[in-house]
């Protein structure tokens, strides 16, 4: 077995009122892939920034190759062979791709810079990931995937030995996340201590080979995970077992709730047609492209359908935009909660009034401030919102507690069909669970609801019946009962895939 690359010694990470670790140690080792899971909040990000230089611990150490390490600034870190690559990455749009690769270490002669020397330098470090990016396009321009690839060839140029990802995959499809793990288990394979982010189960247990889970900011468990079943791991996590995660009570079905009949647009490749009850949470599974967040936002208005009709409770309404479909009570929580969802330099209370509060304003103007904080007040407790008040800058909330204040806007409203696309998306096994318990009380309130997933179990855990989407149509949809994994992954599979298969 390969000697630790990486030691943590009793790292312990206090803010004011906070302790976000406390004596947390365990070691991963060369040529490994090592998970790293908690709930939101149980200290895997002040781990990272304590990993990149970015905080400094109150307490313990960090050992590289068995030499400690006091790192002052993210400099440290990188010139001891740590990288840290974080969802929001840390590269200039508007410089290129072989400028990014080498800034701060830019090859020179005389002077200046040697533009054929770094073109040749870029080409060579991408080409060592199997990249073929120009290197002279600007990041800016590349897709998410590509400059994912540019980040992870800037750690190798400063021979990053040990390098952290944290949930690399959030916006990736099924293609670029192969393509990914390919990297990944390449780099493994040439010595690189590996740490992983993510609150997939089913990545951290494709890609893994050891896996540390904190709770609370407590050091829980480090084990190989060969010895371990998901169920193990959720129970590690968040104390209860997965089945209590999804928790599933078949209940009736009400009248009718959203009925959509020959609808096509942009996104689409045939006119969709489907109908879901008042008190059904009605479920889309399909491959990342496959459609289903572009029929979410035809039905919301947010694109102009050209054919169709969309009825709620048995009225036809006229969608022309997202505000016709609020007036009619029909509204979205998106996929992208932080570009579309949420405005991030607001507080949680003008997050959650946002909409709302234009049916309150005193002469359609005059903020009504007393129903604001009585709102605000009464959302936060009904969704258990982890908030130090109603004025923290929504942007310092974990992503579950972001999503929870979006769906506290809604319920600010009278809303009787919920479409929630990728509800759970980048959020913790707890968190999740109590996204599920509102959907269940929002369905046994008469709320149609739908919910757009990427996660096969979720869908199965969650949802009464299933559309799976394919190629911009849908393929089928089925009882729960009907359902299996295999099932609905051999109907979401492009054909000639799925023939193969």
């Amino acid at each position: 077995m390969n000697a630790p690359a990486l030691r943590f010694d009793r790292v312990s990470m206090e803010f004011p009122g906070v302790k976000a670790l406390q004596e947390v140690s365990f070691a991963v080792r060369a040529g490994s892939i090592h998970a790293l899971m908690g709930e939101n909040g149980a200290g895997k990000s002040t781990l990272l920034k304590i990993l990149s230089g970015a905080y400094r611990p109150t307490t313990g150490t960090i050992a590289i190759d068995g030499e400690t390490h006091a790192f002052r600034s993210t400099g440290d870190a990188l010139n001891a062979g740590v990288a840290v690559i974080y969802q929001e990455l840390h590269l200039v749009p508007e410089m290129t791709v072989a400028e990014n690769l080498f800034l701060g270490h830019l090859p020179q002669r005389l002077g200046w810079v040697n533009r054929r020397e770094l073109a040749r330098a870029a080409r060579r470090q991408l080409e060592l990931i199997g990249e073929t990016i120009d290197p002279d396009t600007k990041v800016g321009r590349l897709p998410l995937a590509q400059r994912q690839m540019v980040e992870i060839a800037k750690a190798l140029t400063r021979g990053a030995r040990i390098i952290a990802f944290d949930e690399p995959t959030s916006s990736l499809s099924d293609r670029e996340v192969r393509r990914l793990f390919a990297i990944i288990r390449d780099l493994r394979a040439r010595g690189c201590a590996i740490l992983y982010v993510s609150h997939r189960m089913e990545e951290i247990f494709e890609l893994c080979d050891e896996i540390t889970i904190l709770r609370d900011g407590l050091h829980v468990a480090t084990s190989e995970l060969k010895t371990l079943t998901r169920d193990q791991v959720v129970r590690q996590m968040v104390g209860r077992d997965l089945a209590t995660v999804y928790h599933y009570t078949p209940h009736p079905a009400g009248g009718p709730g959203l009925s959509v009949k020959g609808l096509f647009g942009p996104g689409l490749t045939e006119p969709c047609t489907f109908a879901a009850r008042a008190g059904e949470i009605f479920g889309f599974f399909g491959l990342v492209g496959a459609g289903r967040s572009e029929l979410l936002r035809l039905i919301f208005g947010a694109e102009q359908k050209t054919a169709g009709s969309v009825t709620i409770c048995d009225d036809v309404i006229a969608v022309r935009s997202p505000r016709d479909a609020i007036a009619a009570g029909l509204v979205l929580c998106p996929e992208d909660r932080k570009k579309d969802g949420i405005v991030p330099v607001r507080s949680v209370l003008e997050n959650i009034n946002l909409s709302a509060r234009r049916r309150k304003a005193r002469g359609g103007v005059v903020i009504d401030e007393t129903w604001e904080q009585s709102n605000a007040r009464q959302r936060i407790e009904q969704l258990r919102v982890r908030t130090p008040s109603a004025q923290q800058l929504i942007r310092n909330l974990s992503g579950g507690n972001q999503q929870k204040v979006i769906l506290g806007r809604w319920l600010s409203e009278t809303v009787r069909v919920i479409l929630l696309d990728e509800p759970t998306r980048g959020i913790d096994v707890g968190a999740k669970s109590e996204i599920y318990a509102i959907m269940r009380t929002l369905a046994r309130d008469g709320v149609c609801v739908i919910m757009v997933s990427s996660e096969l179990p979720e869908v199965l855990g969650v949802a009464d019946r299933i559309a799976v989407m394919r190629e911009g149509k849908i393929a089928a949809i089925l009882d729960r009962a009907d359902a299996t994994e295999e099932g609905l992954l051999r109907l979401a599979l492009p054909l000639e895939a799925a023939r193969a298969s």
